[in-house]
């Protein structure tokens, strides 16, 4: 049996892919699926625009899964029978003055050279696609191909695909331990028994580093990074905007049903659950300077979340040294834009017993020293 640690997006997509291919597999989740990062994220399939330096191998994953989401979305949608909100307007990156226009252009310059595609686009013509922009807007970046997908819908859409695949889902279900002898997992003490396993994939997002029994070396370097976002009600019929907005320090996310979504603070808080009155305010603030209609409009909803972010904010993806024991973690702000990816490889790991070439840069091993590593092992 595949036992899986974790029930949100990555969590439910491996089961998915799992049960497809008609093996044994249990989600176990703290509390209900779907309910953690995934549901507090905002959605955006944002590579190119994402892209920083420094991160080209991230760059290289992310772009191969964004490739994927059209038909992921589909797929999905046609085996749950519940639509994912998966939007192609496209992205815009706005600049508001001289300062971030030089700014806009050095990450532009920088993208580019990567051979993104990207337009580079007058804040006349910023402003002639999104009329409600600020005047102020002097230029902007339109990325056609960085999507959007609604994540409350996915997780709904995922937990009934992989239901309906013949999954095992578990919900408010704690793992106590994880359970191994001989240098391999061998199951999951829970409450009130023990679930025997040949493999557990740790996919507990910014939890993960915390499930007792996991040996100290393997214990995946993963820490919460708090968020806070709030959302807005547009009109109906009659949003401010139609395309992902990303202003100075800001994003703007329009939803099908009128929802403006704005986000996110980055916060080193630990699991700290406040909305603050400084982070609604840094948020609201820097909204309302790119999209000035926002003024009069209600707020909805405020939440946290947090990313699961690890030491190199990369994922850390595959196998472990202990045999049967899969890491799918640390996926910090690209958890829903790598969830097709994850969960291809995440299973052709179980089902293959390979390690495919897309994700071996991103295994554990990179964090851990070899003495390290082979400390816990059985001696011969």
């Amino acid at each position: 049996m595949i036992a899986i640690i974790g029930g949100g997006v990555c969590g439910l997509s491996i089961g998915w892919r799992l049960a497809q291919a008609g093996r044994a597999v249990t989600v176990l989740e703290r509390g209900r699926a779907g309910a953690g990062a995934s549901w507090a994220a905002a959605g955006m399939l944002a590579p190119q625009v994402e892209a920083e330096p420094s991160e080209e191998p991230l760059l290289a994953l992310t772009q191969e899964s964004r490739g994927l989401w059209a038909d992921f979305a589909a797929e999905v949608e046609a085996a749950s029978g519940i639509s994912v909100g998966y939007r192609r307007e496209g992205t815009l990156v706005v600049a508001l003055d001289r300062d971030d226009v030089e700014n806009l252009r050095h990450r532009y310059d920088y993208q580019t050279s990567l051979g993104l595609d990207l337009e580079w686009i007058t804040g006349a013509e910023a402003r002639r696609r999104e009329p409600h922009l600020a005047r102020g807007v002097g230029a902007a970046v339109f990325s056609a191909l960085d999507h959007q997908v609604d994540n409350r819908l996915l997780c709904d859409a995922l937990r009934e695909a992989y239901l309906r695949a013949g999954g095992v889902l578990r919900e408010h279900t704690a793992v106590l331990e994880i359970l191994h002898g001989g240098g391999r997992v061998a199951g999951l003490r829970l409450a009130d028994e023990t679930l025997e396993a040949h493999t557990v994939i740790v996919a507990a997002g910014p939890w993960s580093r915390d499930i007792p029994g996991l040996p100290e070396a393997l214990m995946p370097p993963v820490r919460p990074l708090k968020g806070q976002m709030l959302a807005l009600q547009m009109a109906r019929g009659a949003p401010l905007i139609d395309h992902v907005v990303w202003g100075p320090d800001i994003y703007l996310v329009p939803r099908g049903d009128g929802r403006l979504l704005i986000g996110a603070t980055v916060e080193e808080m630990g699991f700290d659950e406040h909305i603050t009155a400084g982070g609604m305010m840094e948020l609201l603030r820097d909204a309302w300077a790119v999209l000035p209609g926002i003024y009069d409009l209600p707020v909805v909803e405020t939440w946290v979340g947090f990313r699961p972010a690890s030491r190199d904010d990369a994922p850390i993806l595959g196998p472990t040294a202990m045999a049967g024991l899969i890491m799918a973690t640390g996926h910090h702000r690209n958890g829903i834009l790598l969830a097709p990816i994850t969960a291809r490889c995440v299973a052709d790991c179980v089902l293959s017993g390979e390690t495919p070439a897309a994700i071996r840069a991103f295994s554990l091993d990179r964090f851990i020293r070899r003495e390290a590593r082979s400390a816990w092992l059985p001696r011969p």
